[in-house]
């Protein structure tokens, strides 16, 4: 038994059973020994799972380019300000920025990258140290054109740019209800040698109110999650960006697709050394926790926030109508390893991979409604 299991089960037996947001919470951000609070922690291919920037660094040429024109959009602020949340080890971060300090073959299509760079202002909010120092490490000279702040709140209010992350909202602690004789929330136990689940009534006003609010209709038997963490999050947003983009990238669906009656076990799923399991009861702070996204909750709940929604498509989708075409032309044109380098984009943008399994969303707070090149071809905006 870890330490922070044992910690867990100390917890349940001074306070009883807890709700499994509660759970879920101490096992990813206990601090040092949850999942992602543990300075032992390792993201990527020799960790247990991997992101896109880790499949290949067009990814973050890619978001480069929907920040470019995003700052155009604007009318090229002379500062904008970019703040990513859930930065990992800092690979995005790098791949924007190598990509912008690489001068193109002929003309730019958003103007000189130099123009963009001189007004940019880079933010990661980073609560971790450990991921702090790999993230400086990870982006050498370009850590110096990096702030870092602890949390969103410690960014000033009024800012104009864009907010973005990639496969955070996954990570946030849900809550697990179940359909018996009546809808109940599962807390956890521990019976002594294991630990349990008991179905207990729902008893707070949130849950009742969301299963109202998205239309969920439940057979006996059907279990699912619920994200509330998105609601308060997206209210920090709104508080700290007066003017510009929430750029949001994870896997999810809209609702109605979300709670279908054939997603009886719902989405909640365990990653550990690359494989996967349905049990997030064992290796307790040593694997990942993760529930598909609600982008139909993003929406809003945004919307309340004055946060509107301009676009929602597959990731694959989003990239091909935002011309990756033309970057893999200006970035490996004359590659040797040309048909290499193409082959992992693939995994990017193809169904059957993160192109199909990840969604990307952007939402506007301003006046108008921007149209953005990433959603030319498909948005399902109106499916939300």
């Amino acid at each position: 038994m870890n330490p922070l299991e044992q910690i867990i089960i100390d917890r349940i037996k001074q306070k009883g059973p807890i709700p499994f947001d509660q759970f879920m919470e101490m096992a990813l951000y206990y601090p040092d020994l949850g999942y992602y609070s543990s300075p032992a922690r390792t993201i990527g291919k020799k960790g247990d799972f991997y992101t896109s920037p880790h499949l290949h660094p067009i990814f973050g040429a890619m978001i480069a380019k929907q920040l470019m024109e995003m700052w155009e959009i604007m009318g090229r602020p002379p500062v904008f300000h970019t703040v990513e949340i859930g930065a990992g080890l800092g690979y995005l971060c790098k791949d924007i920025f190598d990509f912008l300090c690489k001068s193109p073959e002929g003309p730019s299509p958003v103007q000189d990258k130099n123009d963009f760079l001189e007004s940019l202002s880079y933010v990661i909010i980073e609560p971790y140290r450990h991921f702090k120092v790999s993230q400086a490490e990870i982006l050498g000279e370009h850590s110096k054109s990096i702030q870092w702040k602890a949390s969103l709140n410690e960014c000033e209010e009024g800012m104009s740019g864009c907010i973005l992350s990639n496969e955070l909202l996954d990570a946030f602690p849900v809550h697990l209800i179940e359909m018996r004789n009546e809808l109940g929330e599962l807390y956890v136990n521990h019976d002594g040698t294991a630990f349990t689940e008991e179905h207990m009534p729902v008893q707070s006003s949130d849950i009742s109110k969301y299963v109202e609010q998205f239309s969920i209709s439940l057979m006996a038997g059907y279990r699912t999650e619920i994200n509330m963490k998105i609601k308060s999050w997206l209210a920090m947003i709104s508080a700290v960006l007066q003017h510009g983009f929430v750029l949001t990238i994870d896997y999810g669906h809209s609702a109605k697709e979300y709670y279908d009656e054939d997603r009886t076990k719902g989405t909640l799923l365990c990653y550990h050394q690359h494989m996967f399991n349905e049990n997030p009861y064992t290796y307790i702070g040593e694997q990942d926790i993760t529930a598909h996204v609600n982008f139909s909750s993003v929406m809003r709940w945004g919307e309340e926030q004055g946060l509107r929604t301009a676009g929602y498509c597959p990731q694959g989708t989003y990239m091909i109508s935002s011309g990756i075409d033309e970057v893999i032309t200006e970035l490996y044109a004359d590659a040797p390893d040309y048909l290499s380098e193409v082959s992992k984009i693939k995994g990017l943008i193809m169904p059957g991979g993160m192109g199909e399994s990840h969604s990307v969303m952007i939402q506007y707070k301003g006046e108008g409604m921007p149209e953005l090149r990433g959603f030319s071809m498909r948005n399902n905006r109106e499916r939300l």
